[in-house]
């Protein structure tokens, strides 16, 4: 976005350890540091420090004036597995013990901003921290600059998120129905929505603990930035404002440059495939005949869920590309069985060129792109729901964990451009309501299939509007962060 201004000054960057969270950090930095003259320092620990070495080399942009700081963490003192630092590889019942872990990183922040303010004389202009770390308000208002809390997730998502931490609002009714403190009275949601974390949390669990006081902690911070654009979520967006009393500037849709590297995802990561196998199958295939189907990096199904979900592809006949991995209770990042799959399912596909099983990653913004791409099978993770919907493809919710069953609702009550199949691992999934609801969603030339695909489109079109820049001609995210950055240079002057 745009030409850059010629001031001077600093701003620190505190991501999660997770690489949903580290990619639009990233992100969000390029476009600043494209905006201004500013020096961007990203903290965050050694091993997360050599993933985003890796992503900057992987799309090799300019990057001057953006720098990687280490902040020291030793897993194993603070009860995690040897070299573990984000989520990636870390079990379920593991990820608690990396958000309760993060606070630990508050001491090298300190020192780290003191190095800065010595060496430069004064503060940096403000600390850009992400919505899970409240406890970096802390560090900002001792140091005497400003904070800004920064969701990786969308507006509507998010408030649903914050909220239902912060209230814990199903612990108060009798209903499996209940309202969320921040919605419309006539809102609700639903348990089944619910991970079964926040389901059982009572304010006091381990889950709790961590979540109300970081949060309550970034409510209190200098305003908000979202991973989102203005015209896409209108109600999201009006209700978090009122949420917060706080600015929220839309930024999206932070999305990582294309990859050089054929090898690797645009987040640095070895492929499962090569892009140019992946593009040759895919030019293969018909206009808008092919089904896509991802769980991100975090999460997976069950195998009985495994099983009907290739089973119901089969009974569809769609083309499909699965990337695929073990499923939950096994080692995600461990070997693919074929027991998991129907007997001798992926070599019938293969033989058949009817479907591709990607192990572990696939290229996801480069297939999504593909013209024979009709319809994603996913988590609704939001940086998923970004890459969809900014090419103009409908979405079949399949929630697991996080924000993404909230995600869902808004995609389906407020965007109409996603039917939910099932939520979360343990729900039951036959390989009819598999087939039944491919097929709707992928008939996009009638009914309700090409009703999602018409406001898909009209979303995509709001997406690529939104970062435009031609001479006066302004998106709203970037009138939003021309603003974010004029905002914070007036700190300066305070």
């Amino acid at each position: 976005m745009g030409e850059s201004r010629k001031e001077e000054g600093h701003i620190v960057m505190v991501p999660f350890t997770a690489h949903g969270h580290l990619i639009p950090f990233l992100a969000l930095a390029r476009q600043i540091h494209e905006r201004t003259n500013l020096t961007i320092t990203i903290a965050t620990t050694p091993l997360n420090i050599q993933y985003l070495h890796s992503a900057i080399s992987s799309s090799s942009p300019n990057t001057n004036n953006i720098h990687l700081a280490e902040l020291s963490f030793n897993s194993t003192q603070l009860g995690l597995p040897p070299n573990i630092e984000n989520t990636e590889k870390l079990p379920l019942p593991h990820i608690i013990k990396l958000f309760h872990a993060s606070k630990s990183l508050q001491t090298p922040l300190r020192s780290l901003v003191s190095q800065i303010t010595q060496q430069e004389g004064h503060p940096p202009l403000c600390i850009i921290s992400d919505v899970f770390l409240g406890w970096v308000s802390n560090v900002a208002q001792s140091f005497g600059t400003n904070n800004i809390s920064f969701t990786t997730c969308g507006a509507y998502g998010t408030l649903a998120y914050i909220s239902m931490w912060s209230n814990l609002p199903h612990r108060k009714v009798d209903s499996e129905n209940f309202w969320v403190p921040g919605f419309p009275q006539n809102y609700t949601f639903h348990v089944s929505q619910l991970h079964k974390h926040i389901r059982e949390a009572d304010g006091t669990d381990v889950w709790s603990r961590f979540f109300i006081p970081q949060i309550a902690l970034s409510i209190k911070s200098n305003g908000w930035i979202c991973n989102t654009v203005e015209e896409i979520e209108p109600l999201g967006l009006k209700l978090l404002r009122n949420y917060l009393q706080l600015p929220v500037w839309t930024v999206g849709p932070l999305q990582p440059p294309p990859s050089h590297n054929s090898s690797k995802n645009h987040a640095g990561k070895e492929s499962g495939i090569s892009l140019e196998a992946c593009i040759e199958w895919l030019d293969s295939k018909d206009q808008s005949s092919v089904l896509y189907i991802c769980f991100g990096s975090q999460n997976t199904i069950s195998a009985t869920q495994m099983m009907a979900l290739a089973e119901g592809l089969e009974e569809s006949q769609k083309p499909f590309i699965w990337v695929i991995r073990p499923p939950f209770g096994f080692d995600m990042n461990g070997e693919f069985m074929e027991k998991w799959l129907p007997k001798g399912f992926e070599k019938k596909i293969m033989e058949s060129k009817k479907g591709l099983l990607v192990h572990k990653w696939g290229p996801q913004l480069e297939i999504l792109s593909h013209k024979s791409i009709s319809a994603f099978i996913s988590h609704c993770g939001w940086n998923s729901v970004l890459e969809s919907l900014s090419q103009g493809v409908p979405i079949i919710g399949w929630p697991l964990a996080a924000e993404q069953a909230y995600n869902v609702k808004m995609l389906v009550e407020e965007m109409g451009v996603s039917l939910e199949l099932t939520r979360g691992v343990d729900s039951v999934v036959s390989k009819e309501n598999v087939r039944e609801v491919i097929e709707v969603v992928m008939d996009q030339e009638q009914g309700k299939g090409k009703e999602m695909k018409d406001k898909a489109s009209h979303v995509a079109v709001h997406l690529r509007e939104a970062i435009v820049e031609k001479g006066e001609q302004k998106g709203s995210s970037v009138k939003s962060l021309d603003d974010f950055v004029t905002t914070i240079l007036s700190f300066k002057a305070i």
